[in-house]
């Protein structure tokens, strides 16, 4: 789950650049980024590229824009991306993130959307696919674990993953789908464990020619130049475990002449919080598991 924003504007870009009391918008009257006279920043306020050198912004595009009371962030705040699409939409309620929160992709289409309270998500839950269709659709309890039926698809929008879960943890029957719709697997769990002797696996009944050949096919996940193992000299055979530069996992499983080829990949967004946990079966990608909270 890519999540690129509370972070940022929570910690904000704005104690630099200050050195008038306000600004005026360009080509309008309305002044704005005003700092009252005990120095605390009040009403709408507007990052542009200026204020953030370095970045991929010209200095008279729109960066960020909201509202101040009292010296802390209040209603709704907006984040760009350089392209002019809107990266992220935030309801902040006395200076920290309270309420409806969205993510977008940089194309525009949403890729996150729920309640976000106490820096966590609560309630209800989607993250989509790049290309619009819903990839999870969670239920958070008010700790911010899943509670109650969740559901994983597919990108095609068919359900990759149904089942329940109590206080974060697989609880009763899981389901899993190929993703022509058909049952894949029936397993049950108690508090996050599966019984092994309850699996179920059911094979396809469509089989497609070249969907077998694309998935042969399929590139092998790329390791990336920060990733490496605890200790000892890089060796990509065998079994390994990654590390970032933040030092959380990113592969655990095995290796073959320097390709991931078992196990499961970690991906982290900006801010380093989990998103997906991917998983690789003979160098190739065969669907996500699920992120414990």
């Amino acid at each position: 789950m890519r999540f690129t924003l509370f972070l940022a504007l929570s910690l904000g870009y704005l104690n630099t650049y200050l050195s008038q009391s306000y600004e005026v918008l360009p080509n309008s009257t309305d002044t704005i980024n005003y700092i009252d006279q005990l120095g605390k920043k009040q009403g709408k306020w507007v990052l542009f590229g200026k204020h953030k050198p370095n970045t991929c912004y010209t200095p008279s595009q729109k960066a960020e824009e909201g509202a101040y009371a009292e010296n802390r962030k209040t209603g709704i705040w907006m984040e760009y991306f350089c392209n002019g699409n809107t990266k992220n939409k935030v309801t902040f309620v006395n200076g920290r993130p309270n309420g409806y929160a969205v993510i977008f992709h940089e194309n525009g289409k949403i890729e996150e959307e729920g309640q976000w309270k106490n820096n966590r998500w609560v309630g209800n839950f989607k993250q989509y696919y790049d290309n619009g269709q819903v990839q999870h659709e969670f239920k958070f309890n008010a700790a911010g674990k899943r509670e109650g039926v969740q559901t994983y698809k597919y990108e095609n929008g068919e359900v990759a993953v149904q089942g329940n879960f109590i206080d974060g943890k697989e609880a009763g029957l899981i389901k899993e789908f190929h993703e022509n719709g058909q049952l894949k697997a029936e397993k049950k769990y108690n508090n996050g464990s599966v019984d092994v002797a309850s699996i179920k696996t059911f094979e396809s009944t469509e089989k497609i020619a070249k969907k077998v050949e694309a998935v042969d096919n399929a590139p092998k996940i790329a390791i990336k130049a920060d990733e490496k193992p605890a200790k000892g000299p890089l060796v990509l055979n065998g079994k390994q475990t990654l590390y970032n530069k933040n030092k959380q996992v990113t592969k655990d499983g095995l290796f073959k002449d320097n390709r991931f080829m078992d196990g499961k990949a970690y991906i982290y967004n900006e801010n380093g919080i989990l998103t997906q946990v991917a998983v690789y079966k003979n160098g190739i990608y065969v669907g996500d598991s699920p992120i414990e909270n």
